[in-house]
């Protein structure tokens, strides 16, 4: 008797033998018979198995494979649509039965019971779980349908949206019932003037017709119910009569003060049918990037434009609430510090459904809140500027999210991002590293706050009024730095946050708070010493150079805020004149035909600074006193200069490399000598030649203003290349890189050379003309006005003894005022963010890769399968195996980009 108890409790509680899950893969009658055998009817006991096997998504998702799917849509694709069709047909059933959903059968009781079923044979039934299974076996199904249908949309058009009509047998009664009831009185008449014709013989065989819902209709339907379903998804307390379908918010917040309570089972229940409506909105991402707009996804054109109001208003106050109730959000508690306490992540491991339903409440509403394919998309308002936005019946959830307009509500969103955006922070700035776990979904967060400057103007101006306002930037500014040397994982969300960082500094609040300090607790790495505009300024001058695609957003926004700069700290000024003289580098400045815009942003702002604060930023002014040369030399610019810096540096590195290996092999012959008297011959060789150099340039620190007074380095990778080598070359060798120099460096037909292989990564060709044309275009005038008047001055200055300290220069400078002199001030016009259709194209993508990259673990919902959107490359020495999304965008701004991602737009 109790030899045959194992196998009988398998069945209810999964707990023991898998023998029946197995055999559903290697049995004829399993999953094999979905591809081997044709047009299994909708009746066949096989469907069931589908329904009733499985205990998990795990399961699901395992034992059903893509190539499973695949093989079946080449092999039986009426199968997969049967399949597809009961499933749905199915779940729709089981939402209107009474015994769904099922009671919690946690009570010791309902385990006995379960127990003595199993010892019985027979199992129980769970409606709960068959719903479930619908879910997860849809989740599997549908990705692999996506693909293979490509853009036709041929399949799924016949499964998921051809209309059947039937017999209207309610409105038949109607008219027998109702025997005055007319439908046009025109054609009545009409009827009445050919009695001969034998029409009355055939009234009668014609039934009405109505059109019923398609299947992909009552899908979106019931998983809207089981969104709200009492008992599934909420609490049953708050179920009224019988109806367990109660359109209620999920959480207090926006549009509610109540809260139903939390339940780790419901959140369950709430992510798995998120995940089924996210794999429907992923339609998309299996179509190319070119038809992104002409091709939209019918299922999210469907939910963002047929939903009734109360639906879409309900659905996003509660994914929105969700998403800022988020534990991170919240503030530290004694009841809340458990679960934040160091090393927690470590010590508990497995999946959070609390954090999972958080994560993808982001996703599906960023989702939402991006879309704009077809006839999604904006439209153009009236008025002097042109400004396009939602509307109710191009994108709901948009234009909804445009109408918020309480203080209460932006109160409610802006503490939980900043809350999420703070936890991420101290998860970077702990002694311990590894300390905190990383927050999962800070990416969707960030593209979040992202839509809401973006579609609610309200919402943007009090952020930019709010004492927290300026905390946040400094957390995203933060979180930017911290990823900037990972371009190959965070490449889009590093050029998100510059394209936020423009868009609030268009807004005169953001530079009248950036007279005052930051008052948020930062890592250490980045001290926010003195005012916001010192922040910003260390901020962003510090970006990586191998994310030189940022670049244009982010001088932009420093040009943005220029006007409100005062008394900017040393080290911010100091840190503008060297991203200036890495911009104005021969090797950079003609490596790409965006890099001069740069160049022109830059000096921009100098101006605006001359014209607006002189005299309020002496540091500024005398690092720009200090580098008059760079300025005096793009006066004179010419591309024969430029590439004989380029041709000089390419020598010089030459060189470097013949003589490190000439070294080398010294060094293995010549040991013995070397051990004998080397360091004093080696010193007086290097003291020797570095008098006689006369090409390079010996940098001091005590330099006076006819020479930068710091060392520049250059702030990115192709300036770098020109710095000349730290070590000297030996007599001879120089004597023939002069003798070089002279023959080849200076000959025109080498310079042609050089110009038309392609400087930079790019191979960008630069000529005379494209020099000509951005170069006298430069706005120098004003900077050099300015150094016209105070350059002499301040050089007298340094060379009498009594005023040649640099407090009595900074004093004079602060003092002068050039209105006489400068040009005045034109009106502020703020460069704004501009989205176009490559713009658009970028962030879905970026969206997408993101939630690809989320759904890689533990389910792989759109693992292996061909995503058109975007690449996928996996990395087998990143812990991250996506990497960023589309590249060459930038948003309507000049320039090209560079990346070696894996994920980008296909062409």
């Amino acid at each position: 008797m109790f030899s045959k108890i194992p196998q009988r409790l398998t069945a209810p509680l999964g707990l023991l033998s898998d023998s029946e899950k197995l055999a559903f893969r290697s049995q004829p009658g399993g999953l094999q018979k979905l591809a081997t055998v044709r047009n299994i009817p909708e009746t066949d006991n096989y469907w069931n198995q589908y329904v009733i096997l499985f205990d998990s998504a795990s399961e699901v998702f395992s034992l059903i494979t893509p190539n499973d799917i695949r093989r079946a849509l080449l092999d039986a694709p009426e199968n997969v649509a049967t399949l597809i069709r009961v499933i749905c047909s199915r779940l729709f059933n089981l939402i209107s039965d009474h015994t769904f959903p099922a009671p919690s059968s946690a009570s010791v009781s309902a385990l006995a019971t379960s127990f003595i079923k199993a010892g019985t044979g027979s199992t129980e039934r769970s409606a709960t779980k068959e719903v479930l299974n619908c879910l997860r076996v849809l989740q599997r199904v549908l990705p692999v349908a996506f693909e293979m249908d490509g853009e036709t949309s041929s399949f799924e058009m016949d499964v998921f949206w051809k209309k059947v009509e039937e017999d209207d047998v309610e409105e038949e009664t109607q008219r027998s019932e109702i025997p005055q009831f007319v439908i046009e009185d025109d054609e009545d008449s009409e009827e009445d003037e050919k009695p001969s014709e034998p029409e009355p013989s055939t009234i009668p065989k014609s039934k009405p017709k109505k059109l019923l819902p398609s299947l992909g209709e009552r899908l979106f339907s019931s998983i809207i119910d089981l969104m709200f379903c009492c008992g599934f998804t909420l609490p049953m307390q708050i179920q009224k009569d019988h109806y367990k379908i109660n359109y209620v918010i999920w959480e207090k917040g926006i549009g509610s003060t109540v809260d139903p309570g939390p339940s780790h089972q419901y959140d369950s229940n709430k992510t798995e049918v998120l995940r089924l409506l996210l794999v429907l909105l992923s339609r998309q991402i299996y179509t190319s990037a070119s038809s992104l707009f002409t091709r939209p996804s019918i299922y999210t054109l469907h939910l963002v434009q047929k939903l009734p109001r109360r639906d879409v208003l309900t659905i996003l106050c509660s994914l929105l609430n969700t998403a800022m109730n988020s534990p991170q959000a919240q503030p530290i508690t004694i009841n809340s510090m458990a679960g934040k306490l160091p090393y927690n992540h470590l010590v508990f491991k497995g999946e959070d459904p609390r954090v999972n339903l958080v994560a993808i409440c982001f996703e599906v509403l960023v989702a939402l809140l991006d879309f704009q394919g077809g006839t999604a998309r904006d439209v153009l308002g009236g008025g002097n500027e042109l400004i396009a936005a939602p509307t109710p019946r191009t994108n709901a959830f948009r234009y909804f999210l445009m109408k918020l307009h309480r203080t209460q509500d932006f109160q409610f969103v802006l503490s939980g991002i900043l809350g999420i955006m703070e936890q991420q922070v101290m998860s970077m700035n702990n002694i311990l590293p590894g300390a905190r776990k990383s927050i999962p979904y800070i990416a969707e967060d960030i593209i979040f706050f992202w839509k809401m400057i973006e579609l609610n103007k309200r919402f943007r101006a009090y952020v930019l009024d709010s004492d927290q306002g300026m905390d946040l930037i400094a957390y995203l500014l933060c979180y930017n730095l911290e990823i900037k040397d990972k371009p190959q994982q965070q490449h889009g969300i590093c050029r998100a946050l510059s394209y936020i960082v423009q868009t609030l500094s268009a807004e005169p609040a953001f530079g009248q708070r950036l007279l005052n300090p930051i008052k948020a607790s930062l890592p250490a790495k980045l001290p926010a010493s003195g005012t916001a505009a010192d922040f910003l300024i260390n901020a962003l001058a510090t970006t990586s150079g191998q994310l030189n695609s940022l670049y244009p957003a982010l001088i932009i926004a420093l040009s943005n805020c220029a006007p409100y700069f005062k008394n900017l700290s040393i080290t911010s000024s100091t840190r503008l004149v060297q991203l200036f003289t890495s911009f104005s580098n021969p090797t950079f400045l003609l490596s790409d035909e965006g890099h001069p815009r740069l160049l022109f942003f830059m000096l921009e702002m100098f101006n605006t600074v001359i014209v607006h604060h002189l005299s309020e930023n002496p540091n500024l002014i005398h690092g720009i006193l200090a580098a008059h040369k760079t300025f005096e030399d793009l006066g004179t610019f010419t591309l024969a200069r430029g590439l004989r810096e380029i041709r000089r540096v390419q020598l010089a590195k030459e060189d470097q490399a013949r003589r490190l290996s000439t070294d080398d092999k010294r060094k293995s012959r010549t040991v013995s000598r070397d051990e004998d008297h080397p360091p004093e011959e080696k010193k007086n060789l290097i003291s020797n030649e570095a008098e006689n150099e006369d090409d390079e340039v010996t940098p001091s620190a005590q330099a006076g203003l006819d020479r930068p007074a710091t060392t520049v380095e250059p702030a990115v990778s192709p300036s770098a290349d020109s710095l000349p080598s730290a070590q000297s070359t030996s007599q001879k060798a120089k004597g023939k890189m002069k003798e070089r120099r002279s023959s080849s460096s200076m000959d025109a037909g080498s310079l042609e050379r050089i110009a038309a292989a392609g400087i930079g990564r790019n191979g960008f060709i630069p000529t005379r003309e494209w020099v000509a044309s951005w170069q006298q275009g430069l706005p120098l005038d004003t900077v050099m006005l300015m150094m016209s008047e105070l350059l002499p001055k301040v050089q007298e200055m340094q060379t009498s003894q009594k005023a040649s300290s640099a407090s009595t220069i900074l004093d004079f400078l602060g003092s002068v005022t050039l209105t006489d002199v400068l040009p005045p001030a034109p009106p502020l016009s703020p460069r704004r963010f501009v989205w176009s259709d490559a713009s658009i194209v970028w962030l879905t993508s970026l969206i997408w890769g993101e939630i690809f990259v989320r759904g890689m673990t533990p389910l792989g919902v759109w693992n292996s399968t061909n995503i058109r959107l975007f690449y996928v490359k996996h990395s087998h020495n990143q812990q991250r195996p996506i990497t960023d999304t589309v590249s060459n965008v930038v948003g309507g701004l000049l320039g090209r980009t560079n990346s070696d991602t894996s994920i980008s737009r296909r062409p």
